[in-house]
């Protein structure tokens, strides 16, 4: 990676992309702060005297174009992503330079991978959509947790949160998803995404210590619905939140996340619980870290040092585990994360 190269932060004024910013420069990138309300990007200027701010919109491309004139890549951290994806991968696209971006909604990734496939293919450009705790994380997991297989019967992917304390981007894209689907939930079972009606089940999940068993909601669908699915030949994709930030995440009163260290972070523990099957055979894999918005700025970054240094397996629209050596990518992220696998057992053994 040449020093200093710059990098497009789209929504580098909200919460996530402001942990993207700061990780760009520790990592010795160059951000260039971009957004849709200029207003709001003088924050982040304010911080970081120097940096070079482009206000863009969506509406208008030869904004975006300016955005990412001279950029080696652009990231999108401005949701609601059925709004932003498609214009910044259009720049991108137009640009000729890698777009990754960091969206949780089911339906906004698959239009990624529906839409953008050929085109990216064909020039050559790699496009990372859910580069994020939600999508790309679980993906990684279960991508490393699979080893050598090609394929499995099933997926599963628990999610335990101490807590969720959702960001207004957080609640945007949850609204733009609800409207999208007409108030049904989605989940992903034989091999394809069905959208039905009626409540989630509520089940226990065996948390590796110290979190043990906890109660969570099933069929709780993540982006993992879509970025597992698309490079792993797997019939069931499942995953798993705890009833309490299912809760917190539901409430309209909780409050969003608030800073409890120099960094920014929230308080928020996570452990994540992977568990593939095949052929009655059973692999795993676990991760432990906190604050899942600040978690998902390593995350990107490390995403890009490797897509710039060349470390990637494929082009055009690629999930996390299809793209980067998932093991190698997960032991990169300490000391953000521990990550261990769990070796091969008979499914449903000790």
């Amino acid at each position: 990676m040449e020093s200093g190269q710059a990098v497009t932060v789209f929504g580098a004024y909200g919460h996530t992309g402001r942990f993207v910013v700061a990780e760009l420069l520790r990592r010795g990138f160059t951000p260039v702060l971009s957004g849709r309300d200029a207003e709001k990007l003088k924050e982040p200027a304010a911080s970081y005297p120097g940096l070079d701010v482009r206000p863009a919109t969506v509406g208008d491309p030869a904004s975006l174009d300016r955005a990412l004139a001279g950029a080696a890549a652009v990231v999108n951290c401005a949701g609601p992503f059925a709004t932003t994806a498609a214009p910044v991968i259009e720049a991108a696209l137009r640009a000729g330079i890698p777009y990754v971006d960091v969206a949780a909604e089911i339906e906004a990734n698959l239009d990624t991978f529906t839409h953008f496939a050929e085109r990216a293919e064909a020039a050559g450009t790699v496009i990372v959509p859910a580069m994020a705790f939600y999508g790309g994380f679980g993906d990684l997991l279960v991508t490393a947790a699979m080893g050598e297989w090609t394929a499995a019967d099933e997926a599963h992917i628990a999610y335990g949160l101490s807590g969720w304390h959702p960001t207004a981007g957080t609640r945007a894209a949850g609204a733009v998803s609800r409207e999208r689907r007409g108030g049904r939930r989605v989940r992903y079972t034989r091999g394809r995404l069905e959208y039905v009606d009626g409540t989630l089940p509520t089940l226990e999940w065996p948390f590796p210590d110290p979190t043990g068993p906890r109660a969570v909601l099933g069929e709780f669908s993540m982006a993992d619905v879509v970025t597992v699915p698309s490079h792993v030949a797997v019939p069931e994709v499942c995953t798993y939140m705890t009833v309490e930030a299912a809760g917190e995440l539901a409430a309209p009163d909780t409050p969003a996340p608030s800073a409890v260290d120099e960094h920014g972070r929230s308080g928020q523990t996570f452990v994540v619980d992977v568990v593939v099957r095949s052929a009655g055979a059973e692999r795993g894999a676990v991760a432990r870290g906190r604050d899942i918005y600040a978690v998902t700025a390593p995350l990107v970054v490390e995403a890009l040092d490797r897509i710039l240094t060349g470390r990637t397996r494929t082009v055009g629209v690629a999930s996390a585990g299809e793209i980067f050596d998932a093991p190698d990518f997960l032991r990169a992220l300490s000391p953000h994360v521990s990550f261990e696998l769990r070796g091969q057992r008979a499914a449903g053994g000790e």
